[in-house]
Order: C-alpha cells, then sequence, then structure tokens
C-alpha cells in the first residue's frame, strides 16, 4: 500500500499489473477492497488501480476533513494527476459513481470509458436507514460500540441479496469499528447531500465517452429503474441487468460481474464499440 497527502489528508492507493489504466472507486459503505479481486484478475492486461476515499477504508478519517461527493470529486482528480494518468478506464460501485461523474463534468477529468456498477450517481438513493442516520447523526455516534457494530453489520449485510460469508462481512464492518472508524461511519452518511446527484443528471447529456451501466436487479438499496433512467440519459450508453444480485453484485454475482467487466474493457480498450457479454 502506498499514500497520497492531499489537504491534510492521507489517501491510501495500491498499483498493479501492466497495460491500459484502470481505475477503480469504490463507494460507500465500502472501501477498495471490494473491487480487489477484479483488480487482480485483470492486472495481466491492465495497470489496474485501487484507492480508499478520504474517510473511508486504510485512509485517513480525521474528523475535521468533509467527505462530500465535491471533497472527494476533488480528491479523485488529485490522484489522477498524481499518478500522471491520461483518460484512464474508470470502474465505479455506488457513491464512486456521482465522485467521478462529478469529477468528468464538474473538473473536466476525461476518461477512456466509464463502467458503473448500482452507483449511487443522480437522485434519489439512500436506504431507510441511512436516511435515519443523516438526520441524527450525533445521536447515533453515541450508541455503545457493541450496539453499533451491530447496527453495521445488519445494515452492510442488507445490501446482499444472498447471505454473506462471515468473513466478508467482518472485512466490509472493520473499517468502522472502534474509536475512530464510529464516528467516521456517522460522518460520511451525514455529509450525504442530493444536490450533487441533482448536478449530475443536469449534466448527463454532457458525457462523451463510452459508458456502460451494470445493475443488481434485486438491489433494494437502489432499484433497477434508477439505474436504467442513468443510462437513458448519458447519450450512447448501455445497460445490464444481473439477475440474482443486489447492491453488492461483486459478492452476489461475482462470475458475472468479472465477466462483463472484462468484455467492456477488452473492448473499449481495443477502440471497438462498447458492448457487456451477457
Amino acid at each position: 500500500m502506498e499514500t497520497f497527502d492531499w489537504q491534510g489528508r492521507r489517501i491510501a492507493w495500491e498499483r498493479a499489473g501492466s497495460g491500459p489504466a484502470v481505475v477503480f472507486c469504490h463507494g460507500t459503505p465500502w472501501s477498495s477492497w471490494l473491487w480487489r479481486p477484479f483488480a487482480e484478475a485483470l492486472s495481466g492486461d491492465f495497470t489496474v488501480y485501487l484507492w480508499d476515499m478520504p474517510g473511508y477504508g486504510r485512509s485517513s478519517k480525521d474528523a475535521e476533513h468533509p467527505v462530500d461527493f465535491g471533497v472527494q470529486a476533488e480528491a479523485f482528480r488529485a490522484l489522477l494527476a498524481h499518478w500522471r494518468l491520461d483518460r484512464p478506464h474508470v470502474v465505479a460501485h455506488d457513491y464512486g459513481g456521482a465522485v467521478s461523474l462529478r469529477a468528468h463534468l464538474v473538473h473536466g477529468v476525461p476518461y477512456a470509458s466509464l463502467f458503473m456498477a448500482d452507483v449511487v450517481a443522480i437522485p434519489p438513493s439512500g436506504s431507510p436507514f441511512f436516511r435515519l442516520v443523516k438526520d441524527h447523526p450525533d445521536v447515533l455516534a453515541q450508541v455503545p460500540p457493541y450496539i453499533h457494530e451491530a447496527l453495521v453489520r445488519a445494515y452492510i449485510g442488507n445490501a446482499s441479496f444472498r447471505e454473506l460469508r462471515e468473513a466478508d462481512l467482518a472485512e466490509l464492518a472493520a473499517p468502522w469499528l472502534g474509536e475512530e472508524g464510529q464516528p467516521a461511519f456517522y460522518r460520511q452518511i451525514a455529509a450525504y447531500d442530493e444536490r450533487y446527484l441533482v448536478e449530475n443528471e443536469e449534466r448527463l447529456g454532457r458525457v462523451d465517452l463510452p459508458v456502460h451501466v451494470l445493475w443488481g436487479a434485486e438491489d433494494t438499496w437502489i432499484p433497477q429503474a434508477t439505474g436504467e433512467r442513468l443510462a437513458a440519459g448519458i447519450p450512447g450508453a448501455t445497460f445490464t441487468a444481473v439477475p440474482g444480485a443486489g447492491h453488492l453484485v461483486q459478492l452476489d454475482a461475482p462470475v458475472a460481474l468479472a465477466a462483463g467487466l472484462r468484455s467492456w474493457l477488452t473492448r473499449v480498450s481495443a477502440g471497438l464499440p462498447g458492448r457487456v457479454e451477457r
């Protein structure tokens, strides 16, 4: 793991492989861990980059640092410049969709292509628990650690259509536990501001690059109809639904996601029209 210091924050990142650059963006309450197996599988043909957004995973979680969509998009722009990447392929999940879209649409960061899986990108979004936390972040941040851990584990488990393995659930919950992780968990939800998603949707017609949207057909956090609306708003974008997968498509349908992602990247990196094998 390497780190990039940006505006007082420590951003954890890693790189592997060789070939065209592919950058993976995670969402909330996740980290780059979700994308690691897919990055490793692609590293024989691509140079893959993983990073944890400030406030997430192995990156710094200082209370004084904002973690909203706007800040994360600026951090992403700075990190791409640090890596000296010009037009990488970007793969995003959840919150990473809003971040990558804003970096492109507002800050003018160019991509070779954009692959979005069950993303938070346009309104509305947020589960009932997410909305509860947003309305009462200070109160919930003070619950006893054992209650907080139970809440986090239940929340994360609810994102999967299939029951998560205990090892996977523990890995996903770990960054949000302890004296640093517990308040950080509630801060990142409290920072949610839907106006960024409204701005994204208003600008979708300006996206001028190959885009594919993939969605778990059983996603109860963000319904498939939202993904279809997102794809319809982007000129030339394509859409695929994955049966038997919820919001955590990486763990619910890893084979289908891996096959679709490799098919997409192989075609667009060769300059062929973007299409995902079904």
